[in-house]
């Protein structure tokens, strides 16, 4: 199958679509890969999930990604003795360790990090920022804040702190349970939230081994602050425009957007736009004039991805969401300025020999109008090189190991396909000539070009260009 765009889609699964047969529709309509939201899926309904998606995997004979996405620590108030109390702007309010039910000036904050980290002048969000207070004192033990804005706290609210930074982990053990779990399974990418500073990565890493690709969700200031420190760390990259919009500005959150987008793609990172693209799908056959707008923004930008979450995952309309996606990235990758547009923001190469002969490879097919640049890729590097020249000609990544094939279902441009791995020079311009015609990407007289490490079969060496003639039969000509 191949698709009419180069951006990828991520559709989250839930109870609207959780079944085979549903997976399977998602995935002809335009889903790459599929999340699984940890904050919802216990182990075997997560292990289910995986046995469905690779069960349509092995049908269409397409690798498909699987992205398992962990919950991270979720700050809340407890309880009140009358569920909800009504606030006044100006008053104070205590957040403390006391077990007592909440009243009009107090709760307890079940966080002891928290009432150790913030300090005063520091802002406390509830309720997805519904509820502002300032901290006025501070003392390890409680925190003394002034309501700001808002009337309302309620118990179980969640809690966001745009001006501090934790002094714990992003893991939480209920994380470090549920990525125990993934690591058993055929997952190729695990994404970790409310990462704070490049050190949250650092425990995930260690237990991850190199198993799965690790996708940094950037939903806080501090994220944003270190961005550079992060994207580096990380082999994807997230937008997380739902919890980013609650701690930040939300007229911030469209340059952040952008800021996001350019540093990953400059890094050659696979960056994902998340949140709230078809919402109204949720309970509507059809998007606003909005919406359609907002996923061909994150599309010009260059994103290798567009998410849907509840629209996939519980809306009424799950399919009908991801094949309006892809309608809209197939126009929008049309339009007569989208490749003036990818040319504008490409990246100067980097000064390797993988990364000149991937820029050299876009440049040859452009100019000679070649029907497309095969990379053959082990370790998934070449894929990436290839991808982050968003050239204008389609890219087809050949690798022999299943699980590099998945991961880059991830990234923009990339049609996977698993192939035994080249016996020598000229099996491997027969074989990706052969897979070329037979892919529909080439017919005979075409030309493509090949990317190569030499000697083959070693990891990140890309030092080959071949530009080779499609036969009659499909195999390479001159």
């Amino acid at each position: 199958m191949r698709r009419g765009r180069k951006v990828k889609i991520l559709a989250t699964l839930g109870p609207s679509s959780s079944t085979e047969e549903m997976i399977s529709k998602l995935h002809n309509a335009g889903a790459d890969v599929f999340r699984i939201n940890m904050s919802h899926s216990s182990h075997d309904m997560m292990r289910d999930l995986v046995k469905r998606i690779r069960a349509v995997e092995k049908q269409v004979g397409r690798p498909i990604g699987i992205l398992a996405d962990l919950q991270g620590p979720k700050l809340r108030v407890g309880t009140f003795a009358d569920t909800t109390v009504e606030l006044k702007p100006g008053q104070t309010f205590t957040f403390d360790d006391n077990d007592a039910p909440g009243d009009a000036t107090r709760v307890k904050l079940p966080h002891p990090e928290i009432l150790e980290a913030v300090q005063p002048g520091h802002r406390l969000l509830v309720d997805d920022g519904r509820l502002e207070l300032i901290a006025e004192k501070s003392d390890g033990k409680s925190i003394t804040a002034k309501v700001v804005s808002g009337t309302k706290i309620s118990s179980k609210k969640g809690v966001s702190l745009p001006d501090t930074t934790l002094g714990v982990g992003a893991l939480t053990e209920k994380d470090r349970a549920d990525l125990d779990a993934v690591l058993k399974e055929e997952i190729d990418w695990v994404a970790l939230s409310f990462i704070q500073r490049p050190d949250d990565l650092a425990e995930a890493r260690k237990i991850a081994r190199g198993r799965v690709g690790l996708l940094s969700k950037i939903e806080k200031p501090q994220a944003v602050e270190r961005l550079d420190e992060i994207i580096e760390l990380s082999d994807a990259i997230m937008v997380a425009r739902g919890d980013l919009g609650v701690e930040m500005p939300l007229e911030a959150v469209p340059g952040i957007q952008k800021q996001i987008t350019r540093a990953a793609r400059k890094a050659g990172k696979p960056v994902v736009v998340a949140t709230q693209m078809l919402e109204s799908m949720i309970s509507a056959p059809v998007p606003t004039r909005a919406e359609v707008s907002d996923v061909a923004t994150a599309v010009y930008e260059g994103a290798d991805a567009v998410m849907l979450s509840a629209e996939s995952a519980a809306g009424d309309y799950p399919e009908e969401a991801v094949a309006t996606m892809s309608r809209i990235a197939e126009k929008v990758e049309r339009d007569t300025l989208f490749q003036g547009i990818m040319n504008a923001q490409r990246p100067e190469a980097e000064a390797t020999g993988s990364d000149a002969i991937s820029a050299a490879a876009r440049q040859i097919a452009h100019t000679l109008n070649l029907s497309a640049i095969v990379c053959y890729t082990s370790s998934g590097t070449t894929g990436l090189r290839a991808s982050r020249e968003r050239p204008d000609t389609p890219v087809i990544a050949l690798s022999p190991v299943i699980e590099t094939a998945r991961r880059l279902a991830l990234v923009w441009g990339l049609h996977c396909v698993v192939t035994d791995d080249a016996i020598d020079l000229d099996d491997m311009v027969d074989r990706a000539s052969r897979i070329a015609f037979r892919e529909e990407f080439a017919k005979p007289g075409d030309r493509i070009i090949i990317t190569a490490g030499v000697p083959l079969r070693t990891p990140g060496a890309t030092n080959m260009l071949r530009i080779a003639y499609i036969g009659s039969d499909g195999l390479s000509g001159i």
